[in-house]
């Protein structure tokens, strides 16, 4: 296993944790192939990317933009790449909807799938669960939360398992007086105090959306009821989650606030690679760890997701996409940070869910919490 070359497909090549993928794929190249890039718009770096890895299978969402071809290089669909042949691991590095299909189509095919677009399990956990069952594939996972859990559970009897507690930075506006978050402007809620991620999910972080998120993607992840996953504010974003067992001990994973590492850790699963490339914690630097409770009032997005996971269905469909609208729009500037929840909350109160729903249901219920949330919006 160790001696053999992985082959690797990244769709969302061009966005934070696709260009953090590729910095591991450089710092291992006699252990990591690039076969397939796939991106949305930025194809200037999509560009820079192919003439590096020289990938044989490529994929661009935007018209009209110039992608400079190579000799034996395949324009694809993100479906065509993720069950192609020649890729050993797709890493779904996409934000929102448009990595379920290509997920699907990997775990059809029988690929091991490293998994860091949160959507895919939120919309359909249930689905996708039961594809890598049915195909003998793997989901593995990404997120710096998954990946201290999945980390954590190496070894032990699930049947021990007492609970699941994911870590939360709180975002970048854990400090404000709630009286002024109604004014927080998108470039304030883009600074997030000690994580460099996209736009989306580092919205989701100030709102704490992504860890509500992150709750309903652990149920499927780890096949553990949502009243085992709890979720504790940890400022320093250095234990990045813990699992407490039966007999009251408890096991956490600990390291620097650096996607890398667990990105590297699933691109290297079952071993582990020794990387000199990326730091390690140094703890002469480290002036303590602190926990406390989540309050909801400060958060209500994590209640709305808490609250749509445990319904079910296609609840969480809804939540996703409305919550993708909102997000656009207040980066757009159209409505207010406090205006995210609201307009999630009342997308989820006009929905009429449906339990065990079909992918085709989930779809359906995505399109239509699209256009509610867009048109609450207009109102």
């Amino acid at each position: 296993m160790g001696d053999k070359i992985k082959r690797l497909a990244i769709l969302g090549s061009t966005g934070s944790i696709g260009r953090q993928a590729l910095e591991v794929v450089r710092a291992f190249p006699e252990r990591l192939q690039v076969i397939g890039l796939a991106a949305g718009r930025n194809v200037e770096l999509l560009n820079q990317q192919v003439e590096e890895f020289h990938p044989t299978l490529v994929s661009f969402q935007e018209p009209g933009q110039h992608l400079l071809p190579l000799e034996n290089m395949d324009f694809c669909s993100l479906e065509e790449i993720t069950s192609h042949a020649s890729v050993d691991l797709v890493l779904v590095a996409t934000v929102g909807s448009v990595g379920l299909g290509p997920t699907i189509a990997a775990l059809e095919a029988g690929k091991c799938v490293a998994l860091a677009n949160k959507e895919v399990l939120v919309m359909a956990g249930e689905i996708v669960s039961r594809k890598a069952r049915q195909h003998g594939a793997k989901l593995l996972p990404v997120d710096s939360e998954h990946s201290a859990i999945w980390q954590c559970l190496v070894g032990e009897n699930d049947l021990e398992v007492a609970r699941l507690i994911l870590t939360a930075s709180g975002g970048a506006f854990r400090d404000r007086p709630l009286e002024e978050l109604a004014r927080v402007t998108p470039e304030e809620a883009l600074l997030h105090p000690n994580w460099q991620m996209g736009r989306k999910v580092t919205v989701d972080s100030a709102t704490l959306m992504n860890k509500g998120m992150e709750v309903i993607e652990a149920r499927w992840l780890f096949e553990v009821p949502f009243g085992k996953i709890e979720v504790a504010v940890h400022r320093e974003s250095v234990i990045h989650s813990m699992v407490e067992f039966v007999d009251g001990s408890i096991k956490a994973q600990l390291g620097p606030p650096d996607m890398r590492l667990p990105i590297m850790y699933a691109l290297s699963y079952p071993e582990r690679w020794l990387s000199p490339s990326f730091p390690g914690l140094d703890w002469t630097a480290l002036h303590g760890l602190t926990f406390g409770k989540v309050d909801l009032e400060r958060y209500p997005c994590l209640r709305l997701a808490l609250e749509a996971g445990r319904q079910g269905g296609t609840y969480p469909a809804v939540l996703s996409a409305a919550d993708e609208v909102a997000v656009q729009l207040f980066l757009e500037g159209r409505i207010g940070f406090l205006d995210i929840a609201g307009l999630v909350g009342a997308v989820l109160d006009r929905h009429s869910g449906a339990s065990h729903p079909s992918l085709e249901d989930i779809l359906a219920a995505d399109a239509w919490a699209r256009e509610a949330a867009l048109n609450r919006c207009l109102q």
